[in-house]
Parts: C-alpha cells; sequence; structure tokens
C-alpha cells in the first residue's frame, strides 16, 4: 500500500507532518504538497503552459520521500497519478485547519485534491479540523492555529484509513472527514452526514473600501455569528463535537430531462445555420 499524503496548506503546515507519520502503519507514505498555501484552490491545477511547475526534494520528520510542488494540490495529485512519484494506492488531503462543510467543499483545496485521485479511481480520504474562533473579528491566524490538536485529526483518519482497507473500496466516493478540535475522549461520537447548505460561520458583510488610487478598491468582509445547525448534516455535527463523515460523488454526468427547452433552442440554432 502507497499513501500520498497532500494538503493545501503548504509543504511547511504541521497539520500535514502529523497526519503524514500517522499513516505510516499503513503502508508506505509519501508526502507531495503545494510549496506554499493554496487554500480555496479547489481543483485547480493552474495554467501549465505559463507556470512551469517545480518539484523540489524537501525534508520531513520521520518521512522517507518528501516533495514539493510550485502550484495547487490538484496538481501534485494530477502529478502522482500520471506516475511522476512511483505508483499510488490511496491519497489523503489534510489535515486542514478549519472545518470543510456545506458549500465550501466546492472551494477548499483540500477537498480537490481527493476529488482529482478519485476522478482517476484513486480512493481518497479529505481531513479537516474544526477551528475554533474562525472569523471571530481581531483574531490572528497564527494565534487561531496554536491550539489545534492534530493528533486528534491523524489519529481518527489513521482509524477510518484502516477501515476503507479492510473493505473492497471499488469505486468508492470521496470520504470527506471533519474533526472537532477537541480530545478523543470529549468528542461526542460520530455520524454519516448529509452535505449540508451553509458554513460553521458565513461572511456576513461585503463592501469596497476606497484606497488612494480612485479607481482601485479593497474588498473588506466581515463575519457574523456561527450557524448552529441539525447534526443530522456536516456543519451541524462538528459543532456538535461530534466527528461527520460524508460521501461526496465525483462529477458524473447525469442523465438529460425527458423534454428540455435547452435543446430545443439548441436545434434552433443549428437549423437556422
Amino acid at each position: 500500500m502507497r499513501i500520498l499524503v497532500t494538503n493545501d496548506d503548504g509543504i511547511e503546515s504541521e497539520g500535514l507532518h502529523v497526519l503524514a507519520r500517522a499513516l505510516k502503519g499503513h503502508g508506505e507514505v509519501l508526502v507531495v504538497a503545494p510549496d506554499s498555501e493554496y487554500s480555496g484552490a479547489g481543483a485547480a491545477i493552474g495554467p501549465l503552459h505559463l507556470s512551469e511547475p517545480e518539484v523540489r526534494s524537501v525534508d520531513i520528520d520521520g518521512i522517507d520521500a518528501a516533495w514539493s510542488v510550485s502550484g495547487p494540490p490538484a496538481l501534485c495529485v494530477m502529478f502522482a497519478r500520471l506516475g511522476l512519484f512511483g505508483d499510488v494506492d490511496l491519497v489523503v488531503s489534510g489535515i486542514n485547519p478549519g472545518a470543510n462543510v456545506g458549500r465550501s467543499v466546492y472551494h477548499s483545496g483540500t477537498v480537490g485534491a481527493a476529488l482529482t485521485a478519485r476522478h482517476t479511481n484513486i480512493p481518497s480520504l479529505a481531513v479537516s479540523q474544526h477551528l475554533t474562533g474562525f472569523g471571530v473579528e481581531g483574531q490572528v491566524w497564527e494565534d487561531l492555529i496554536v491550539g489545534q490538536k492534530w493528533h486528534v485529526a491523524a489519529e481518527v483518519a489513521s482509524t477510518i484509513v484502516e477501515g476503507l482497507l479492510r473493505d473492497d473500496v471499488g469505486d468508492s466516493p470521496v470520504v470527506n472527514v471533519n474533526v472537532p478540535n477537541l480530545e478523543l475522549d470529549q468528542i461526542r461520537g460520530w455520524r454519516f452526514t448529509e452535505l449540508g447548505d451553509q458554513p460553521p460561520r458565513a461572511i456576513e458583510n461585503i463592501k469596497l473600501q476606497p484606497t488612494p488610487d480612485e479607481r482601485t478598491f479593497q474588498v473588506s468582509m466581515s463575519w457574523g455569528d456561527e450557524n448552529f445547525q441539525s447534526p443530522d448534516v456536516d456543519a451541524g455535527a462538528v459543532m456538535n463535537d461530534e466527528i461527520s463523515v460524508s460521501y461526496l460523488s465525483r462529477i458524473v454526468a447525469l442523465s438529460p430531462p425527458a423534454v428540455s427547452t435547452l435543446g430545443e433552442a439548441l436545434n434552433g440554432l443549428l437549423d437556422t445555420n
């Protein structure tokens, strides 16, 4: 078993290192991660014809092989599935500081890496951990992540990987896991959850702020209160101090409706030309 570990916070992220070391008991662990932060990159790979990506060998304590890539996490996975680093049997992405739940999964680089793996039939797991106090005015990012209990999310991820490997993974969905930022004995349980439509805390106000250049503005954003939701959805479960496990489908085409005005419009266009 060869496990690729990646993330969207960059090769130096503590969460990445803790996760990689926690998975060593399941097989050979290879780390391939962005050389800088790519949060919010989704499944983007960037303009390859312009970026001329570079790969660099790096050292991570306890890990035999680690590489940084000058590009987003989905590009790291794409390079791996093309065989740049040898065969890969499983992709695990994380640990992301901050839950990836609700509509945030559309934009998450952590989830985007996992979707990129699954799209080419490599089983994948995305691991995120709730960030206490995120969005509260005046909070400094470096101070927020000081109290992250990386070891707990890593242990949860390792246990889920163990369960996955016992099963015939087959054409499985992406497993999206979100863990409360608590010690293991403080977590109330776990549940399979639906994908919610709200994040734990949403942007409430957004406006343009003038700058000395009269044609340029800065975008000012402020966050609202926490959105307490049903524990049946991913965000609600995490905020209820439970581990959320959601299955995300890879992108597939659906059958069109029996009657489609879109089809009629295209037929009309082609019939007149």
